[in-house]
């Protein structure tokens, strides 16, 4: 008899299924991370001190997303991608180069939301019709806090 589950329990066609949808979040993840480092280096205006350190929050945040997504591809028996090219050839975010103007830096933020989002939506669904519940969580988590931030910094915008 073939062994269709993999060494946590779950399907491994399944798995994989989330793990193809995990590296693609992991892409658009490390753009939106040097995006919002950028941010953070190039600020300039009168908002400087309070972006300089929410972009910093941001990019940090990010960081320990990376490495919370690359770990559960691992944890599902597959490979995180973990080159530039991949990243850039599958990220549907893309990189904001230059951008010193807090108000356009916030709009890039927002339209990276309107990536990762979808995205983490998307596998909360097929996670929870997989019983992938180490997923399911880590996307839950997600999505309650960046529609909260989304909704902070929409607000900022006015």
């Amino acid at each position: 008899m073939v062994n269709t589950l993999n060494h946590i329990g779950l399907d491994k066609k399944a798995s994989s299924s989330l793990s193809d949808k995990l590296n693609e979040l992991l892409a658009n993840y490390q753009l939106f991370y040097m995006n919002a480092r950028g941010f953070h280096w190039n600020i300039k205006g009168d908002k400087f001190f309070e972006l300089h350190l929410k972009f910093e929050e941001l990019y940090n945040d990010s960081l320990l997303k990376i490495d919370e997504i690359a770990e559960r591809i691992l944890t599902l028996g597959f490979t995180p991608l973990h080159t530039y090219a991949d990243y850039s050839e599958i990220s549907k975010i893309k990189a904001a180069k230059n951008v010193s103007s807090g108000i356009e830096a916030i709009k890039e933020i927002l339209k990276g939301y309107e990536v990762l989002l979808p995205l983490e939506r998307e596998l909360l669904e097929m996670s929870g019709n997989s019983d992938d519940e180490g997923t399911n969580a880590l996307m839950s988590d997600y999505i309650r806090e960046q529609e909260k931030l989304v909704w902070m910094y929409s607000a900022y915008l006015g």
